[in-house]
């Protein structure tokens, strides 16, 4: 008799061949310069469920430019291991000719000349077009949402992200999980989840005075003949990335203990099949499927990885979808006998071009943006090179940001938080005002201006470089290293806290940060109550206008070993 363990691992051979199919169809293509939204969609039906997965969207109603990270470094045991590996090593590990359309979607290898000519990616039309074709061959379908939903973009801001809410309401996911929906504030998220016709889960998030759930943990749905646990699992470490005073009175952390108690009281109801629905990030998802038995699928999300195969931990398949609205995956899972038997999966590429529309989501956009179009359109500038955010060191949209906080701030240095979220711009396009809100559009935006002492630009460069590379995903309870614009440093990604960062300058004179000196700093996205300054939106705003044409030097002030 094969064993499970030996069946699932050749069920992912198969999928990882079926794929490798799927990419020569679309060097043909690329040959041919098509992309066919048939091709696209082209999956050969499996078993008896199918899980669809969209994440971090980041109120991305419309197709956008986004360049996957250069930078992605994994310490401890997830060194030089998926979704750690990137550019030219990525393609070759995945088998991906370089020039596809895959290799666009997925890397940033050429990607400006990649982009122009395979188009933007992405936009909540394609995706409800994918969706419902997904539906069509499969009625009894689950689709799921990672979370990062209601946040990132000029509409959902200024809506209070009624926008987003409208829009997946009509998309008709079966539930979601969360992270920077709590940024809303705790009043407004349960305002919106008592009027969602889906489930909000998170079975980690508790009353912080009782000590009891807040949010229904999970759901169980009956599907193709088998029983479906799906388990919420919030982003954990809310308190800690993101104003605590935002969401008063919970309580939320990876609970570990928690997720197992939650699969054994779900199997003991007769699940079948185990899917946890997590916002925990990709190596925290990784870490959890090792310790945690009985879960047969890990929806990830948060770190915005988009993997063209799953990564299988024991018996357990983690998914990787991407953000922005690039992706939809597509599961196929065969589930007899209460378990697992066997899986086909697609990691589907939103190419905007390829894929027609929904006209009724289409209509929705439309009606959700028509009182902000004035707004958004105005032009403030024109990029004289790419702007993207995404990478574990920098990016030119905060390498921008940090220099107009530096100008309009009359600041000595600039800190801008390692934030995964924010469409590209490609080289010589205009900056619209929604442009440059799709990079900073958040509830607590407030430029502040301050002193600081070295000593304490170290301590916070080391928490933040903790936050990352601690050898424990456990306790990575952050976004990518923070910004830093007017100072140069060196860090030393295998080294412990506290010695990570040496050779910190003062770009200005090329002088050693002295400790014991204060420094005038600016930054944005304090997690402190009542920060004090103009918006960032209006920061940037004001330099770009001032600029006309922006450029952004390369950034050469961080050098980094251990990597």
């Amino acid at each position: 008799m094969i064993a499970r363990r030996d069946f699932l691992q050749a069920a992912l051979a198969a999928s990882a061949i079926w794929g490798a199919s799927g990419m020569g169809n679309w060097a043909r293509l690329a040959a041919r310069q098509a992309l066919s939204q048939d091709r696209l969609l082209e999956f050969d039906s499996f078993g008896n469920v199918t899980l669809i997965h969209v994440t971090d969207i980041h109120g991305q109603l419309v197709p956008v430019w986004f360049r996957e990270p250069e930078v992605n470094i994994g310490v401890g045991a997830a060194e030089g291991q998926p979704p750690h590996v990137t550019g030219a090593d990525f393609l070759k590990l995945y088998g991906i000719a370089p020039g596809t359309p895959e290799a666009y979607a997925l890397s940033y290898v050429d990607f400006v000349s990649l982009a122009r000519s395979y188009g933007r990616m992405g936009g909540l039309d394609r995706v409800a077009t994918v969706v419902k074709a997904i539906r069509a061959d499969r009625p009894e379908a689950l689709l799921l949402d990672g979370g990062d939903t209601w946040h990132g973009s000029y509409t959902c801001l200024r809506s209070d992200a009624q926008d987003m809410v409208n829009a997946m309401n009509l998309l008709k996911p079966d539930a979601m999980t969360s992270h920077w929906e709590f940024t809303l504030g705790l009043d407004r998220v349960n305002e919106i989840v008592e009027g969602l016709d889906f489930a909000f889960l998170g079975a980690n998030i508790f009353d912080a005075e009782w000590d009891e759930p807040a949010y229904e943990p999970y759901r169980i749905f009956e599907r193709g003949g088998a029983k479906i646990a799906v388990i919420g699992q919030a982003f954990p470490y809310l308190p800690i990335a993101n104003p605590n005073w935002m969401f008063p009175g919970l309580s939320f952390g990876v609970r570990e203990e928690r997720m197992a108690e939650m699969v054994r009281e779900v199997r003991g109801k007769g699940a079948d099949l185990v899917v946890v629905l997590s916002h925990n990030g990709f190596d925290v998802d990784r870490k959890m499927a090792g310790n945690v038995p009985g879960i047969d699928v890990i929806l990830t999300g948060h770190t915005h990885d988009a993997l063209p195969e799953p990564v299988m931990v024991g018996q357990t398949l983690l998914i990787a979808s991407g953000s922005n609205g690039k992706f939809v995956t597509r599961l196929d899972l065969d589930v007899r006998e209460g378990r697992m038997m066997g899986f086909r999966h697609k990691l589907i590429p939103v190419f905007s071009d390829a894929i027609a529309p929904d006209p009724e989501m289409a209509a929705l956009i439309e009606r959700e943006r028509a009182p902000y179009k004035d707004e958004m359109t105005e032009v403030l500038g024109t990029t004289d090179g790419l702007l993207y955010r995404r990478g574990n060191f920098n990016g030119t949209w905060d390498d921008l940001i940090c220099n107009a906080l530096i100008d309009e701030r009359e600041a000595d240095i600039a800190l801008s938080p390692g934030f995964r979220w924010g469409p590209s711009l490609l080289p010589g396009e205009p900056i619209t005002r929604e442009d440059l809100y799709n990079a900073t559009a958040m509830t607590y935006p407030n430029a502040y201006r301050s002193e600081m002492t070295g000593e304490m630009l170290h301590t916070i460069l080391e928490d933040v470089a903790d936050n990352l590379f601690n050898p424990d995903p456990y306790y990575q309870q952050g976004g990518d290293m923070v910004r830093v614009g007017g100072m140069g440093y060196r860090i030393d990604v295998t080294r412990p806290q506290g010695s990570r960062i040496t050779g910190m300058t003062l770009l200005k004179t090329g002088e050693p940060i002295d400790p014991a000196r204060s420094y005038v700093v600016s930054g944005w996205a304090s997690v402190n109550e009542g920060t004090e300054g103009p918006p960032i939106w209006q920061v940037v705003e004001d330099y770009v206008k001032r600029q006309g044409t922006v450029r952004v030097d390369p950034n050469k002030s961080v050098v980094v070993s251990g990597a």
